[in-house]
């Protein structure tokens, strides 16, 4: 029987030397687990290459590997990704743009899934699943530099069973959904086989959606962080209870800073948020919105924050809640809430238009005025005006209500949300901070 053994030459380099004298190169790198070296491989998508299909490739991956999938091609959906990486080497599906252009996964019931844990994908446009374009019931996996658009049912789905933590990041979802429970991303996770998972989507811009929500969520955390949300059909951004689980079994939190929370469409006239859960899941939650940025559609009659079900406590500080033409807004509407142990409320240096409604009493140093002084509210341009009344009127430490501390908050707003666009990987704006922080997602 023919035995190999390795020989290292350099980095990503490897010379395979058999005992019978013969050299093979070999496209890999290294990993040691324990005592033994095994060789990482690249495999190559595309036309031309040596794999014509994602397919071919999926049942033989391991942790450490890398798919590269061509842009310039189209490739046939009903992806499934079942063998898994390791939490410190992650198996990577990378779309290398050809001319510009990412490789595109269109079709299938389902044009993605992930079954297996520890992924990165990178790099896609992802379309055309009859019923999801990206389906989740796996643990740890990034979803980065793709677009996810035309679903006719879910966009990205989360499965209540199987499903961990999700990194969604500078990424584009749009025009999915359908009806009133098909939603663009529609986040859960199995707080039984993952507990403490968590749901990070960050730096992404999610827009003009066909139906439901845009962002729903019944994970167990939920750090909703610097993203531009436009144009859903119902609920801009709903984090509610589990569907199905114990609702014992874990507190579910959200963590919202600074964010665009826009309606996009005139003749909706729903809620922004719901936050609590929806008749099947209860949080019993904590929430914490900070330096958001909330415009309301012109036609909308309903508040901004609409608390229901079971909930333990919301805290909102730095926040503008604006109507686009003027006029008064109806902020916070907890009236079918089912506090867990009283209504627990605060707030700090929230700016609301002058005339507005249901202003939370626990708040202290509401701004209120007729306008909060963006460049162009038409034009989705939220900067700030130098006469801007959000200026260095934001509260640099805000306090979580006695005895509901927020845990584990992101501190400050650290970054800026993309400006009514995709964003590219690690291009996020740095929010520098001059005087006293501003109100509102930009400084």
């Amino acid at each position: 029987m023919r035995q190999r053994a390795g020989l290292y030459l350099g980095v990503g380099t490897w010379l395979l030397l058999s005992l019978t004298g013969c050299v093979a190169p070999v496209e890999a790198d290294t990993e040691t687990v324990g005592d033994v070296s095994e060789a990482l491989t690249t495999y190559e998508v595309g036309p031309g290459k040596a794999y014509a299909t994602l397919q071919a490739v999926a049942s033989l991956l391991k942790a450490g590997d890398t798919v590269k999938v061509y842009g310039g091609a189209t490739y046939a959906g009903g992806i499934r990704f079942t063998k898994s990486g390791s939490s410190t080497s992650k198996i990577t599906i990378l779309g290398v743009r050809v001319n510009g252009v990412r490789p595109v996964l269109s079709g299938g019931t389902t044009t993605v899934e992930f079954a297996g844990d520890h992924y990165v994908f990178q790099g896609f446009d992802v379309t055309a699943g009859s019923s999801r374009c990206v389906f989740h019931h796996a643990d740890d996996i990034t979803i980065r530099d793709s677009v996810i658009h035309d679903c006719p049912t879910h966009g990205l789905l989360g499965a209540d069973a199987d499903s961990g933590s999700l990194t969604l990041e500078y990424s584009e979802v749009h025009h999915c959904g359908s009806g009133d429970t098909h939603h663009q991303i529609y986040m859960a996770t199995d707080e039984t086989a993952h507990p403490g998972s968590v749901f990070r989507m960050q730096y992404n811009y999610v827009h003009d959606g066909l139906g439901g929500n845009n962002v729903k969520s019944r994970a167990e955390r939920n750090e909703i962080y610097y993203n531009w949300v436009e144009g859903a059909y119902y609920y801009e951004l709903e984090l509610i209870g589990p569907d199905g689980q114990d609702e014992g079994l874990a507190r579910e939190d959200s963590d919202v800073v600074g964010n665009v929370l826009y309606q996009g469409y005139t003749t909706r006239t729903h809620y922004a948020v719901r936050i609590g859960g929806d008749g099947t899941g209860q949080t019993w939650g904590r929430y914490r919105f900070l330096n958001n940025s909330v415009v309301m559609g012109n036609a909308s009659t309903s508040a901004v924050f609409r608390p229901f079900d079971g909930i333990e406590s919301v805290e909102l500080h730095n926040n503008v809640l604006y109507r686009q033409g003027g006029g008064a807004v109806t902020v916070f509407k907890d009236t079918d809430a089912s506090w867990a142990g009283g209504r627990v409320v605060g707030g700090s240096n929230n700016w609301v238009t002058s005339g507005s409604s249901l202003v939370p009493s626990e708040w202290s140093s509401t701004r209120r005025g007729t306008s909060p002084g963006f460049n162009n509210v038409a034009s989705r341009d939220l900067g700030l005006a130098a006469s801007s009344p959000l200026r260095d009127a934001g509260n640099a430490t805000p306090t979580s209500p006695a005895g509901h501390t927020f845990p584990r908050p992101e501190a400050s707003a650290r970054y800026e949300p993309p400006r009514h666009s995709a964003q590219a990987v690690d291009t996020a704006v740095k929010r520098v901070l001059v005087g006293t922080v501003d109100i509102g997602a930009y400084e």
